[in-house]
Parts: C-alpha cells; sequence; structure tokens
C-alpha cells in the first residue's frame, strides 16, 4: 500500500467532490440538520464547485492517493483572510489558509492525513508563508487532536455557516518550520 501527495487538477474533480461528500458530513457537529449539510455540499463541494477551486490561481488542492485511488485532499489559499475575527486573532503573518483536509475513514490511522499535512506545511513554506491557519468546529475533538498533533495552537474563534445553520469554529495556527 503506497501513498502519495501530489497537487489536484481538473480531471480529479469528480473523485474530490466524491470524498468530499463523503467526509464533510463526518465533521459536522452531531445536531446538524441533513437537509443543512446537503445543501452545503451541493453549493460547496460540487463537481462543479472543485472544477472553480482548481482553476483559481489563488487556491491549492492537494490530494492523496492509496493504490490509484483518492482517499482525501486539503485546500490551501495563500494570503491575508478576509474574516476580521481570523486577521485579528492570527499572529503569523503572511499566512497560509488550510480551508480543508479530509481523508475517508478507511484511510484514517494510515498516515494518509499525516502525509497531507506534510505536503500543506511544504506548500506554505514554498509560499513564503510564516504561518498555517484553519478554522475546526469546535465540537470536532477529533480534528482538534489530530491538528494539536500537527503544531496547531488554538489563537481565536470564529463562524461558520453550514445552510441555515450557524456553526463556531476554533481557529488555530501553527508556525511554518
Amino acid at each position: 500500500m503506497t501513498i502519495t501527495v501530489d497537487r489536484a487538477g481538473l480531471w480529479d474533480s469528480e473523485a474530490l467532490a466524491d470524498v468530499a461528500a463523503a467526509t464533510f458530513p463526518l465533521a459536522c457537529p452531531p445536531g446538524s440538520s441533513p437537509e443543512d449539510i446537503s445543501a452545503f455540499i451541493e453549493n460547496v463541494l460540487s463537481v462543479d464547485k472543485f472544477a472553480e477551486y482548481l482553476a483559481d490561481p489563488t487556491r491549492t488542492v492537494l490530494k492523496v492517493v492509496r493504490d490509484g485511488s483518492i482517499l482525501g485532499y486539503s485546500m490551501l489559499v495563500d494570503g491575508e483572510p478576509a474574516d476580521p475575527d481570523v486577521r485579528a486573532a492570527l499572529t503569523l503573518h503572511p499566512a497560509t489558509e488550510l480551508s480543508k483536509l479530509y481523508v475517508l475513514p478507511e484511510g484514517h490511522g494510515t498516515g494518509a492525513a499525516a502525509s497531507l499535512m506534510d505536503a500543506v506545511v511544504e506548500h506554505a513554506r514554498h509560499a513564503g508563508s510564516a504561518g498555517i491557519w484553519l478554522g475546526v468546529n469546535q465540537e470536532n475533538l477529533r480534528a482538534q487532536k489530530f491538528y494539536g498533533k500537527s503544531g496547531f495552537t488554538r489563537v481565536g474563534t470564529k463562524t461558520f455557516t453550514v445552510g441555515t445553520e450557524l456553526h463556531h469554529d476554533f481557529v488555530m495556527e501553527r508556525p511554518v518550520r
């Protein structure tokens, strides 16, 4: 079983959307409505949206592949965050946003997420960023634990909308070493 990380291309849009549709609900708080989760997937994580992300020069999408299949992905955005709460919380500038990092459940414990995170750090280093930041739902303890083990610490809070629901996220940051 070989795990590799590479930059995704337009040809990966459908597989990335499939992974997103399978993994995003796992990161939502237990009380999230199926309708709001579905709306978010349709509006933000569709095949067409991934094609847009992959064509956007301000974004980088990385894919983690095992035995020829995409097992997970991350989406990175270089530059200052638009959200004023995030801007106020960050201490490291310039920064790269880790907008998304998801691995299918069958990839948990295989090193896929750690390999993806290594590639995220390498991207940020190459982009000249001093830090990497992310938002993680305050109820997603599994993700918080992974990010903590990956060198992130909490520096603030922000809100995140899923469908009609307002969620509360921790803003976490780590230096690029």
